[in-house]
């Protein structure tokens, strides 16, 4: 009998979404000039009328996230977007996550901000960075990249189902690890597998056990830490 139970898709401790309010603020920021519109201007254009401590408060939100830059002058907050100023995206960095066995606390605290071009990621919205430890991923291949110790593993947070053959950022007992996502219907189970020059044995995740594995996210990318 084939295996299907869904993997457990409730929030795991390893990313809290970015705020609609925000994302809204963002689309309208990437997309045209809002310079020296007030906070109530703001706030009506992204659906939030009568509301503008609430637009204050995300905006300084994401100042502090580094997605937007804002100055004061005569009393109108003015905002300068990151695409129209050609600054650079910052990437939550959540911490790191184990290539070997789950070794690795999950951390809900965001560390610091990978601060990246937007021509170099396959997605802008919805990721989150986490470094690599270990060299249990250094023979994957992830658009011809490798994941090895201190590379940025880029990881799509929306999509928490995925596929036979995948790369993900999953939980075990609030353990992060990166691993090659297998579905073994046969047996009813999952298997993270590794890719090493080392020997790694596979992690396998019976049906019975599902509840306490949960995906985080499908990786997309790996960006490569320099070698001077």
């Amino acid at each position: 009998m084939g295996i299907s139970f869904e993997v457990n898709k409730r929030y795991n401790g390893i990313y809290t979404p970015m705020h609609s309010i925000q994302e809204k603020l963002l689309q309208l920021i990437g997309s045209k000039d809002v310079s020296g519109l007030p906070l109530r201007s703001l706030g009506e254009l992204v659906g939030v009328e009568n509301s503008p401590q609430k637009i204050k408060h995300h905006l300084y939100q994401l100042a502090k996230k580094g997605f937007i830059r804002m100055d004061r002058k005569k009393g109108i907050l003015q905002l300068v977007s990151q695409a129209q100023s050609g600054s650079l995206l910052a990437v939550p960095v959540l911490g790191s996550a184990s290539c070997g066995a789950a070794t690795v606390y999950a951390d809900d605290m965001v560390e610091g901000y990978l601060q990246v071009s937007p021509k170099v990621l396959k997605k802008i919205h919805g990721v989150f960075a986490i470094q690599a430890v270990g060299n249990s991923m250094n023979k994957a291949s992830i658009d011809g990249k490798n994941i090895e110790e201190g590379d940025y593993v880029i990881v799509d947070s929306e999509n928490h189902a995925p596929e036979s053959g995948q790369y993900v950022v999953s939980l075990i007992d609030g353990l992060a690890n990166i691993k090659r996502f297998f579905l073994d219907k046969e047996n009813n189970q999952i298997a993270l597998v590794s890719e090493s020059t080392s020997q790694y044995m596979p992690i396998y995740i019976h049906r019975d056990d599902v509840d306490a594995y949960q995906v985080s996210g499908v990786v997309l990318q790996v960006i490569k830490q320099p070698k001077f």
